[in-house]
Formats: structure tokens, C-alpha cells, sequence
């Protein structure tokens, strides 16, 4: 049987690995764990076709132990079971080296599969390595996150997708029987999606449709020959992450026709209904926010119900979600501040809290001043009485500047009545 190029591409030593320098370069993370043959359980988060499934398989291989793989697509606990099984076996022989079990698509297993491995993860029976396009901390039950180490992968950079293809035409048998020419390569990394499994896919394709004399590979040539639907929805693809992009966008521009038929294109495509939904609580979050603090709510109850019911019914919950924060009131000014906030925390290290709002819990504390001068905003007129709540360094400093709307013009008031000596509202 004939392996495809990508396979047959596939590295099979740390050194010959491309790119992810930032784990297995020199003083990569993972380089250094394999140096000293600790691994420890880890999951690898990162788009498709960046080498996930190859990095798992170099581990196994410079370490000299059993590897096992499943699909979280096509497996279930029965599968898992099986290979722990097997696993404590291989541990008896080989007590210094345990099997590594690799999970493809960690994310689509239930809670009671991601379950079934917390025994054998904690008592060291396998080495768990996961998969996933999804981030780990909405995905991977808690539990199982806690004991593995996360490593994001990052999208293949073009010069490595150029490289990979010159290594093709170098050093892979079938390629080099043939005459090829590499003259212009936008065509191809551009249908690839930064995918180099699909770059090489779409390379081998091309070549093998051109049986006679030089093949010259062109843009035009690749845009002749490669059929591409570029209708189709691909949620483990480029495709997803430029749909969900358009998708945000069009809410935050409220354009609800637009932000519909996104919506609609993910929902046609399969893509995960607790994604889609979890995206918009964060914009009721980030560019709603106190314009319209139900935004939220309606943000929050849409997950909830959509968690709960499922496809295809969660489709017009999610229309209403989505038609509602279109068409809602927008600031970005909550989200605006804590970033400030952030930024200035990071430039002034861990500031003194003032005497007067510290806790004063024993004897000692109150003696020394902690506390001194406080006074309970409840005591006074309007629930409120002006005093020092920032540290001294930092006194004056805005982080929130209210939204140019309706509910926080109100807020702007509120606080100009307040603080507008101090805070300049």
C-alpha cells in the first residue's frame, strides 16, 4: 500500500523535527525532558497539521517505550480500558519505561472517558499524551488537566511550509524521480491553510496529475488543478478560525443579517455548539459590556441552554442570543480597563495597600495601623465617603472610562458626582 507523502514525510528524530523551536529547540522545554527521560503526561494544544501526532510518536521513539494510540473520534472507555490493561502488563517488564498512550482529538471524549484515565495517569501505569485544536482548559476535565504538563504548538511560519516542500522534492523517492520545478508556492500554502499535512497532500496531488516531462509548479497550475470548495466549513481547519473571526466581527459591527448567516455556516458545518456559545459570552463581555449588562445574562442562559438541549434546536436559541447582542448597545470600555489595570501592574510591581483599607484581624495588625481611618461608606450619606483606595504611587490613576451610551453615561455621572476632583470624569 502506497502511504501518502505526509506520512511518508513524517519525522521520525527530535533533530529532523520542524519547527515548535520554542519546545525542542536547545533550550526548549521538551528537549530538556527528553534529555533527561522524564516526560511527563502532557497535552499539545494547536491547529491541524502542525505536528502533534508526529512530535508524540519522536517522544515515544527517543525514549524506548511501548506506544499506544486512540482515537477520541472512534474510542471509547471499553478502548481506553484495554490499553491501561495492556499498559500495566508492558509496566511490569519495562518498570523504568511506561507505555506512552497518545489521544487524537482529546477534547471529544466525554467526562466518564477523560475519567477512566485519572487512575492511570496518577499512578504512573501510562504516559498521557492528548491532542486537541480546542483549548484544554474549557475541554479536558480539571482533574486530568492538573496533571499534565500543556504545551501550545504554534501555526507552521511560511518559510518552514516552503521548507517542507523543497525537503519533499529532496529527499522523498517518489519526488525525486520526477523533474519538478518549485517556482511560485502562494497557491499552495495559500489553499493549505498553514495545515502541513494538507500542503503536502495537495503538493503530492498536483505532481502525480502531471505524468509527462518538467513539471513546473505555478500558481495558475495549482489553481487549475487542485479542486477547492471553498464554501465548505472546515471546524478542524483554517476555515474555522476564519468563520468564527467573521462571525465575531459581524456582532461587534451589529450586522445581525451578517452574524445569522455565520452562524449558520458553523452550525451547517458541525461545529461544537458549546464554542460557538462560549464565544459569545465573551463578547457580551468585551464589547457589550455595562452598554448593556443583560448582554451577559442573555449570553451566560444561551450556553446554558444550548449545553443542555443540543443540536438541532440549539440553532434558533442561538439565533436569538446572537440577534440580541447584535443589535445591542456596544462598549468596549470594561474590557479596555482591565487591560490597562494589567499593563500598570506590570509596570509597578506589587504596590503597598494603604493602612486604611487593610484587614486588621489580630492585635498586632491593629497596633500597627492597619485599619486606621477607615470609613464604612454605609455610615454616611448616600452610602459613600471620599477616600484613598489605590496605592500611594499609583493615586489618581483611571483604568474605566465609561462607554459613550445611554447606561453608562449614567455611570459617568454617578461617578463624576463622586470623584470628579480625583478621577476627572
Amino acid at each position: 500500500m502506497n502511504k501518502p507523502l505526509a506520512e511518508r514525510l513524517r519525522p521520525k528524530k527530535l533533530s529532523d523535527y520542524l519547527s515548535q523551536k520554542h519546545l525542542v529547540g536547545e533550550n526548549g522545554p521538551l528537549k530538556r525532558q527528553l534529555e533527561s527521560g522524564m516526560v511527563p503526561s502532557l497535552i499539545f494544544w494547536g491547529p491541524p497539521g502542525i505536528g502533534k501526532t508526529t512530535l508524540a510518536e519522536i517522544i515515544a521513539g527517543e525514549t524506548d517505550r511501548p506506544f499506544y494510540t486512540l482515537s477520541a473520534i472512534s474510542s471509547g472507555v471499553k478502548d481506553v480500558r484495554q490499553v491501561i490493561d495492556k499498559a500495566k502488563q508492558q509496566d511490569n517488564l519495562f518498570a523504568s519505561k511506561n507505555p506512552i498512550l497518545f489521544i487524537d482529538e482529546i477534547h471529544r471524549f466525554s467526562k466518564s472517558q477523560q475519567d477512566s484515565l485519572l487512575g492511570a495517569v496518577e499512578k504512573g501505569w501510562i504516559t498521557l499524551i492528548g491532542a486537541t485544536t480546542e483549548n484544554p482548559s474549557f475541554e479536558v476535565i480539571p482533574a486530568l488537566l492538573s496533571r499534565c504538563q500543556v504545551y501550545t504548538l504554534n501555526s507552521f511560519e511560511t518559510e518552514d511550509l516552503v521548507k517542507l516542500l523543497h525537503k519533499a522534492m529532496r529527499e522523498d523517492a517518489q519526488m525525486k524521480a520526477k523533474d519538478i520545478e518549485l517556482k511560485e508556492t502562494e497557491a499552495l500554502l495559500r489553499l493549505s491553510g498553514g495545515d502541513a499535512r494538507k500542503l503536502l497532500n495537495i503538493f503530492e496531488l498536483l505532481v502525480n496529475t502531471e505524468t509527462t516531462g518538467k513539471i513546473t509548479v505555478t500558481n495558475e497550475l495549482v489553481e487549475q488543478r487542485v479542486q477547492q470548495n471553498t464554501v465548505r466549513y472546515d471546524k478542524a481547519g483554517d476555515q474555522h478560525y476564519d468563520i468564527i473571526s467573521a462571525f465575531i466581527k459581524s456582532i461587534r459591527g451589529s450586522d445581525p443579517n451578517a452574524a445569522v448567516y455565520w452562524l449558520a455556516r458553523m452550525i451547517e458545518g458541525g461545529e461544537d455548539v458549546k464554542f460557538i456559545a462560549r464565544r459569545l459570552i465573551i463578547l457580551a463581555s468585551e464589547d457589550i459590556g455595562n452598554a448593556n449588562p443583560t448582554g451577559l445574562v442573555m449570553a451566560n442562559n444561551c450556553f446554558q441552554a444550548v449545553t443542555t438541549i443540543g443540536f438541532p434546536e440549539a440553532r434558533i436559541v442561538l439565533s436569538q442570543c446572537v440577534i440580541y447582542l447584535a443589535t445591542s448597545a456596544k462598549s468596549n470600555a470594561s474590557y479596555q480597563a482591565i487591560n490597562e489595570a494589567q499593563r500598570k501592574v506590570k509596570k509597578t510591581g506589587n504596590l503597598s495597600v494603604p493602612l486604611s483599607i487593610r484587614n486588621a484581624p489580630t492585635k498586632l495588625m491593629k497596633d500597627l495601623g492597619y485599619g486606621d481611618n477607615y470609613q464604612y461608606a454605609h455610615n454616611h450619606q448616600n452610602s459613600f465617603a471620599k477616600a484613598e483606595f489605590l496605592p500611594e504611587k499609583i493615586e489618581g490613576q483611571k483604568f474605566y472610562d465609561p462607554g459613550n451610551n445611554k447606561r453608562e453615561h449614567t455611570m459617568r455621572q454617578f461617578l463624576k458626582e463622586r470623584w470628579e476632583d480625583k478621577y476627572n470624569y
